[in-house]
Order: C-alpha cells, then sequence, then structure tokens
C-alpha cells in the first residue's frame, strides 16, 4: 500500500525527540505493515523552506527512508473546481495537490491531521481514504489485532507521588513549563488521572477546582468572577483507543459534579499533539477566550442551553421537550463493552477495562435494522440492558442515557459501512460483515450516539411496569420504542439521578 505523508507529519516526526510518542508509533505501524512511505515533491520543497536548521537535516539524511514520487498527478477533474472555491494560499493549494494524488489513485490514501484536507476530500468523495493519524491506528489494529502491542490499557486515579515525574511522557511539559518538575512534587498528595500503555503512560490528566475568589489576572482579558474547573495538564498520546475522548467524559463527569459555571484550559498550540487536543476541545464546544502569556485560553460553558443541531456544544445535557425520546434495547454481551461507566454491580471491572477504541469514546455507534428511522439530532436514548437471569424482569435494566448526533442510511457498500463503525461500535470487522450481509434485502443504518450519563440506580422491568414506563413483560420495544418527558423523568426520579442535566 502507498501511503501519502502530509507535511507537519514528517515535520512532526523529524522534530520529535522520542519514538514512543504517537508519531513514532505510526511508523512502526506503517513499518511493521510494510507500507510504502511516500511523500510529494513539494514537500520536500516545503521542509527546505522550514526555519528549523535542525528539522532540515534530519530530514535530509533520513530522505532515503521516504519514497520521493518521481511523478505527480495530472492537474484535472474535480479538483480544479475544488480548489478555486477552497484554496486562499499557498499552503491550500499545496494541499491539493496531495489531495490529487489520492483522487487519481497515484496513491492508497494521505494521512494528515489538517481539517481543511478533510473536508475538501468530502467534497471529492474521497473522505474514506484520508485519515488522521488516530484514524489511521484505529484502522490497522482493528485489520492487524495480532499485531498490536499493546494488551491492557485503564484508566485509574492515582496520587502525584506515586507517578515518576522523570517519565519521558513528561518531557514536553518540561519543555514548555520551566520549574515542570518542582510543580509536580509539590503536587505528591493531589490525585490525577493516568492511563498506561505496558507499564508507560500514555495520558494523563489533572483537574483543579478554583472558586470565584481565584486571581485571573495574568489572563487577558481578565476572567469574570465564576466557579471554574481548570484543566490543569492534559496529555494524552495517540495510539487508536480514543482515550482523548475518555478523558474529556471525565472532565465533564468533574465539571458537573463540582457544579461550575466554566472549564477553561490554557495551552500552547506549537506541536501536532497540541493543535489536536485543541480541536477536540473545539469540537466540544471550547472557544477561544483569550491569552496567558504565550498560550491560547479555551473555555466552555457550563451553561444549560439547548443546541439540537450540535449536541456535542450542548454535552452532557439531555433535552426532553421538542425532539423524540426513545426506549432502547442493549443486549447483555454488548451492554458494557459499549457503556462501561454503567457497569452492573454483578459484572467484574476486570473483564472491562478500556483497552478499545468504543469503550473510551464518547460519540458512539448504534447498529440496527428497525422500521422505526425517524431519529434526528438532539433526540434522547434510555438503553436497556435485557435480562440475562430468571425471572428477566429483575435482571433487565435501564442504565444509560444517550445523545443522538445524526443518523447514516443508504450505506453503499460493506466497506463503508466498517469504515463508519468500526471505531465506535462494539463489533470486530468480521461482526460486522456478518451483519451488513445478514438481511440482503434490509441492510442496516447507523445511528451515532453521544454517551451521556449512567443512572445511579437502575430500576429494573418489574418497577419500570410499576411506573407504567412499560405495559407488561411482553411489551418491550423492538428497535427504538417511543416515550415522552414525563415518562422519562419519573425514570430520571426513580434513578435519583442529576436532574440539573434536564434541558426543559
Amino acid at each position: 500500500m502507498r501511503v501519502l505523508l502530509d507535511t507537519n507529519i514528517v515535520i512532526h516526526r523529524e522534530n520529535s525527540k522520542t519514538m514512543r510518542d504517537d508519531i513514532g508509533i505510526l511508523f512502526r505501524w506503517l513499518d511493521n505493515l510494510h507500507y510504502n512511505k511516500c511523500i510529494h515533491p513539494l514537500t520536500v520543497e516545503e521542509i527546505n523552506k522550514y526555519q528549523g536548521e535542525v528539522v532540515r537535516r534530519s530530514f535530509n539524511i533520513k530522505l532515503e527512508n521516504y519514497n520521493i514520487l518521481k511523478t505527480t498527478a495530472p492537474w484535472m477533474g474535480p479538483i480544479v473546481e475544488v480548489s478555486k472555491q477552497e484554496d486562499t494560499n499557498d499552503n491550500d493549494r499545496i494541499d491539493s495537490r496531495l489531495l490529487n494524488e489520492v483522487l487519481q489513485d497515484r496513491v492508497d490514501i494521505l494521512i494528515t491531521e489538517d481539517k481543511k484536507i478533510r473536508r475538501k476530500a468530502a467534497l471529492l468523495d474521497i473522505e474514506h481514504r484520508i485519515f488522521s493519524i488516530d484514524a489511521f491506528l484505529e484502522k490497522v489494529t482493528a485489520e492487524n489485532p495480532l499485531l498490536a502491542d499493546y494488551n491492557v490499557l485503564s484508566v485509574k486515579k492515582e496520587f502525584f507521588g506515586n507517578i515518576n515525574v522523570d517519565d519521558e511522557f513528561f518531557d514536553s511539559f518540561r519543555d514548555d513549563y520551566p520549574g515542570f518538575n518542582h510543580w509536580f512534587n509539590r503536587k505528591s498528595d493531589e490525585v490525577a488521572y493516568i492511563s498506561r500503555l505496558n507499564n508507560t503512560i500514555s495520558a494523563f490528566l489533572y483537574v483543579k477546582l478554583e472558586d470565584e475568589a481565584e486571581d485571573y489576572s495574568d489572563i487577558s482579558p481578565v476572567f469574570s468572577r465564576k466557579r471554574r474547573l481548570k484543566i490543569g495538564t492534559f496529555k494524552v498520546t495517540l495510539n487508536g483507543f480514543k482515550l482523548g475522548e475518555r478523558f474529556l467524559k471525565i472532565v465533564f463527569d468533574n465539571a458537573m459534579r463540582y457544579h461550575v459555571d466554566e472549564i477553561y484550559v490554557t495551552i500552547f498550540d506549537r506541536t501536532l499533539e497540541q493543535q489536536r487536543l485543541i480541536s477536540l476541545l473545539e469540537d466540544f464546544g471550547f472557544s477561544h477566550h483569550g491569552h496567558k502569556e504565550e498560550e491560547l485560553v479555551l473555555v466552555r460553558s457550563m451553561a444549560n442551553v439547548r443546541n439540537l443541531d450540535n449536541p456535542k456544544f450542548m454535552y452532557p445535557y439531555i433535552p426532553i421537550n421538542g425532539n423524540n425520546i426513545f426506549f432502547v434495547s442493549i443486549y447483555p454481551q454488548y451492554h458494557t463493552e459499549l457503556f462501561p461507566d454503567s457497569i452492573l454491580n454483578t459484572e467484574s471491572p476486570d473483564d472491562f477495562v478500556e483497552h478499545t477504541p468504543f469503550r473510551n469514546a464518547i460519540s458512539k455507534v448504534y447498529i440496527s435494522r428497525a422500521y422505526e428511522r425517524d431519529l434526528k439530532s438532539g433526540d434522547v436514548l434510555l438503553f436497556y440492558r435485557t435480562g440475562d437471569r430468571d425471572p428477566k424482569v429483575y435482571s433487565g435494566v435501564v442504565t444509560t442515557i444517550g445523545i443522538v448526533e445524526n443518523i447514516v442510511t443508504n450505506i453503499r457498500s460493506e466497506e463503508e459501512f466498517i469504515g463508519l463503525c468500526r471505531k465506535r461500535s462494539v463489533f470486530s470487522d468480521d461482526e460486522l460483515r456478518e451483519r451488513w450481509n445478514y438481511r440482503a434485502g434490509n441492510r442496516p443504518f447507523i445511528v451515532n450516539f453521544l454517551y451521556a450519563y449512567s443512572l445511579p440506580k437502575r430500576p429494573n422491568l418489574h418497577r419500570l411496569i410499576e411506573l407504567g414506563i412499560i405495559s407488561d413483560p411482553h411489551s418491550l420495544p423492538r428497535g427504538f420504542g417511543r416515550m415522552n418527558s414525563e415518562q422519562l423523568l419519573t425514570v430520571f426520579r426513580e434513578a435519583q439521578a442529576d436532574e440539573g442535566l434536564i434541558i426543559h
């Protein structure tokens, strides 16, 4: 397979100090799979104009590690019109030249972190051949499970004092923040969230609660007085496991727990790693407030505001009026795989360590053949884990709230179906093929939804019947059963859930 690498990917590779970061993992996969690492002649020109002498020298020494395209695709066809519409500077036009190599089948795929390239790819109907680093890692780990060199990946709380500050994972923080080690050691009795990959740190998160008396004089413009949650330290090494979303869910969980008005973070935007994190935060409604010296300041309001057009911007709030509410059944063998925070007391946490992408993702996929397909952005899903022990009326329970992002129907091929589901569903590629081909006359469709909330207490089917949510044990909806807002509120109160999450 011929893989074209965007210029920034190559620059980041040659500028990296270690081979254990996400770029190192990417290149190891490319080498292990014997993929041909291609670069465009324009990339060579760009890098030789690059101001960083170390990168230029390193790149030119290692040119033999890359296959420079000896010829380039002719400038013709739909790319010409897309370029006229979308390109505003030389960098945009170079990106279009890279896309043209994919469009003309000179290369198989392009790996890039550039969102504008992916937008242009969608206009050219080749978005399925354009991958971010994260998406590429998810693809190859799913297709080559025996080559995956990580076995167990879990998220846990840990005291700073029990974490090795000299781990190379923290090198980037030492580069950005003089005195980082001193700051870290002063936090020895405080708690962080950490994930380890084969006994090395792969993700780290520290959050801090700040009250109205906090001094924000070093932020411009100065914050008004509010109760805030600060994302103090946040880094995730990409590995195809959606850990960024898993840790972001922890941020939102803490924000709700402490009833803050805002979440904020100060962050540099120098590296691909930082830019990717900024992009993830922006996807969930963080916006640019100002600066703290050379760092950006991003802010996310926690006001209870409806946004049905983009549910990520109102996450984790649940709108119950003016949209549909559905009761959705899910079998036990898939339930906790998809919703790790909704684990039952009868299940062992050791069986559900977050070592697959769909467990960590906030955005998930539900696959269905139901006749009911009238779902839209902002609709609410109440998930019911079907009973696994007799009598089923006592072992079947409601556990989780989801918010619909969109649905995908009229899927054109098995390949497209697998690509849409792979990162965020519970099924392997082989299982997805089975589901696609199970009934050729009724192909499945996809519901993309946000994993919003796990109910503290789980009313069982017997209690749901007593409350009038379900009429009898034989009337459980198949597919998507409609509910009304009063029924959902009844479930919330029975589950002793946080009604502050409800948008009326």
